[in-house]
């Protein structure tokens, strides 16, 4: 498919959104899995989505648009068709976590000398060494006692705050082309030389609400990288930033969502979950009751059974969304031979023998059979043979809600470093296939055939 140079340089074509710099700016709003659900809802209520809570009963109305949260880190949203014919869900989930180092409740290790840092446990699969001399912020949430309430806020420094230094090359030969790390030793991040004493952490989360040290009860705090996002290139061709794995397909599918509009024919579900880097076996994640919870809840709101809904569950899709491995410049030998995708060519169509993806032919033809009729390009992926490769929560989310589904992906370089590169243009591709997988209905007839209207 001819690519123009606006589409090269990651501008728009006409009058079409600059979809890699607002990758960008999203990603600006997402240190941590709490910011991004905040950004999300946020984003819905300016799109006019009525936000639902959990503890509350649940209004819906046909034509609706409306969202809800779990534990602050999860959301799922909702566009309802008005005349639900051969009613079904199609479905996009991305998750909103990337692999950070998480502080641990007793932030602080004394010394050597006068030195404070800071004690935290990987979360995730990072590529550790890429955090090396970095400057960190903290975010996530805290629980805040204001009054006689216990309330959850967001934290963010907004500021370089730590380091984890290099040991320098003159003191360890090795050290300029080893990157194994020990992660309770060469990873610890340095808070202050002297300047700040013990307690100094506390202190400063405390400040961000006003409050005293003993009046924060509890949190959930990440160091994260503080370098910028850029499109870059000298064809500005490139999106590089922190926790491309999965913003960019959190981002690009809620863009396909909205501008999808409301589709009479189905209701639309666009889902971020948290947890995806540990597993996803949690309250919150995409293995939890959480999308289950909500597709039960809104059948029953808008009037239906418990039998109309096994009918139209049956009737459904999902498009797993979830960065996949582009072939590096420097090693094309870890790819396969010829199932292997390319930076700026489109979303990538994710399969794997073990069903660590969840795409088959079935729904591999769903997919494919909406992206030709939209002209919107797409690759292939598959794993080297030899090598057992990643998974992600298409899979864990059918454990709880089971419907035919397919794995995607922007195509990216350096899943797990702490700073990682795509494609500019493969950001508006990637919105364009959500936008066309939401912007069909896709009939389905159990795993004997399907019709696109």
């Amino acid at each position: 498919m001819p690519v123009d140079s606006a589409a090269q340089a990651g501008c728009p074509s006409g009058a079409k959104k600059d979809y890699a710099h607002g990758l960008v700016d999203f990603v600006k709003k997402c240190p941590s899995m709490f910011h991004t659900t905040a950004a999300l809802a946020e984003r819905l209520g300016a799109e006019g989505f009525q936000e639902l809570r959990e503890g509350d009963a649940w209004q819906v109305e046909r034509g609706g648009r409306y969202f809800v949260t779990r534990n602050n880190s999860s959301l799922i949203a909702f566009a309802v068709g008005e005349v639900l014919s051969d009613y079904h869900f199609q479905v996009a989930a991305a998750h909103g976590d990337s692999p950070q180092f998480k502080v641990k409740s007793v932030a602080e290790l004394e010394g050597p000398g006068d030195y404070l840092r800071l004690d935290t446990e990987v979360y995730g699969g990072m590529i550790d060494h890429t955090w090396l001399d970095r400057p960190l912020g903290v975010a996530g949430r805290a629980l805040v006692r204001e009054g006689g309430r216990v309330v959850s806020r967001l934290v963010d420094t907004r500021r370089d705050v730590a380091i984890i230094p290099s040991v320098a090359i003159h003191l360890d030969r090795e050290s300029g082309r080893s990157p194994e790390l020990d992660r309770a030793c060469d990873l610890v991040a340095l808070f202050s030389a002297g300047d700040l004493k013990a307690g100094a952490f506390d202190r400063m989360v405390a400040e961000e609400f006003g409050v005293e040290p003993v009046d924060v009860l509890a949190r959930d705090l990440f160091l994260y990288n503080r370098q910028e996002p850029a499109v870059w290139g000298a064809a500005r061709e490139f999106v590089s930033a922190p926790k491309l794995d999965d913003l960019g397909c959190a981002y690009a599918a809620l863009e396909g969502f909205l501008a999808a509009g409301v589709n009479d024919a189905q209701v639309n579900v666009y889902a971020c979950f948290d947890n995806e880097e540990v597993g996803s076996n949690t309250k919150q994640g995409a293995m939890s009751t959480f999308l289950k919870d909500a597709l039960d809840r809104l059948n029953a709101a808008l009037g239906f059974s418990a039998e109309d809904l096994a009918r139209a569950v049956s009737r459904s899709f999902l498009v797993s969304c979830d960065n996949a491995h582009a072939c590096h410049p420097n090693h094309p030998e870890k790819h396969d031979a010829v199932n292997r995708c390319w930076l700026n060519g489109g979303i990538a169509i994710k399969e794997a023998a073990n069903q660590h993806y969840c795409s088959d032919a079935f729904s591999r033809a769903v997919l494919v059979a909406v992206l030709d009729a939209a002209g919107v390009p797409h690759q292939t992926f598959a794993n080297r043979s030899d090598m057992a490769g990643g998974g992600t929560l298409g899979n864990l989310s059918n454990t709880q809600v089971s419907m035919h589904g397919v794995d995607v992906g922007l195509p990216q370089l350096a899943m797990h470093s702490c700073y990682e590169t795509a494609g500019a243009r493969d950001v508006e591709l990637g919105a364009d296939a959500l936008q066309a997988f939401f912007s069909t209905d896709v009939r389905i007839d159990g795993a004997d055939g399907f019709e696109l209207r």
